[in-house]
């Protein structure tokens, strides 16, 4: 048998390269997102490593990072877009939002509210995987076939390929906690109706309040748009640091988007982008202790 720790390594290697991350030309590291050369930083102390990342996984130091773009709390939907039944259903979120003091009291919430007509045509409501102490949260979009018949997020092949990409940067589904804004599946997966979403934003709120991590990662525009409370698109949000507010946080959480692994799935090319992205996230991690 081959040694594990070998393989290991060529697939990471064959993965950074596929990344662009190819030029390695030089005896010492250096980062390629500033205009001058620094050493490896110490991703974190030998006790604290996540079990499996070798010395091999430690990433190239970042320039200072910028602060974070401030943002308000994560906005209200307006209700008056919206027709009475909409609305009914929103505060009615709210309310069963509201009583929940624990992540399990907040999912049997989910269970009995009837206020999103998509839990009638999903298999399973998809609430979270994941370690929920973890001080790395992750936020997604929306439940597909496969996430709807195990009533997981991210289990699917664009669940595999994000569980790649933050095991390049030394985390797994045992250090990190990743949930979505939408709950159930859209028929066909379909996007997400305004109406919808708004009818979970209570929720999701909710949940991010009792987590409490460190950093959040808003994969996709639908997360992004909705937590950050903008209208942008994932191409300019991506990769840029925001302040997450909610009425229930006594601080702001640090915000990274990044590209959802289906898109980049369909635009390998953007592969480049999204490991400069991971490379930020490591460092923010690293400097908060996370």
């Amino acid at each position: 048998m081959g040694d594990p720790l070998t393989a290991e390594s060529l697939a990471l290697l064959k993965l950074y390269i596929e990344w662009g991350a190819d030029e390695a030309i030089e005896s010492t590291p250096q980062s390629r997102l500033g205009a001058t050369a620094a050493p490896i930083a110490p991703a974190r102390s030998q006790a604290s490593a996540p079990s499996g990342l070798s010395e091999a996984r430690r990433l190239p130091a970042a320039p200072p990072q910028s602060p974070a773009a401030p943002r308000p709390a994560a906005p209200r939907i307006d209700l008056r877009k919206l027709g009475p039944m909409d609305q009914a259903a929103i505060e009615s979120a709210r309310d069963f939002a509201r009583n929940a003091q624990s992540l399990e009291e907040l999912q049997a919430a989910l269970t009995r509210y009837d206020g999103v007509s998509l839990r009638k045509t999903a298999t399973n409501l998809v609430f979270a995987d994941g370690n929920p102490k973890a001080e790395i949260m992750l936020v997604g979009e929306a439940p597909g076939a496969d996430e709807d018949r195990q009533g997981l997020p991210f289990v699917g092949v664009s669940g595999q390929l994000l569980d790649r990409m933050m095991a390049a940067i030394g985390y797994d589904r045992t250090t990190f906690y990743i949930t979505n804004v939408c709950f159930w599946r859209p028929p066909g997966n379909r996007k997400p109706t305004e109406a919808e979403l708004a009818a979970q934003q209570p929720f999701v709120l909710r949940h991010i309040e009792l987590v409490r991590p460190k950093v959040l990662v808003l994969v996709g525009g639908s997360s992004a748009q909705m937590l950050l409370g903008t209208t942008e698109g994932i191409t300019r949000l991506r990769g840029k640091w925001f302040d997450y507010r909610s009425d229930g946080l006594d601080q702001p959480i640090p915000a990274l988007p990044i590209f959802h692994p289906a898109y980049l799935l369909r635009q390998p090319e953007l592969k480049r982008e999204a490991w400069r992205d991971l490379v930020k996230l490591r460092v923010r991690l690293d400097a908060l202790g996370a």
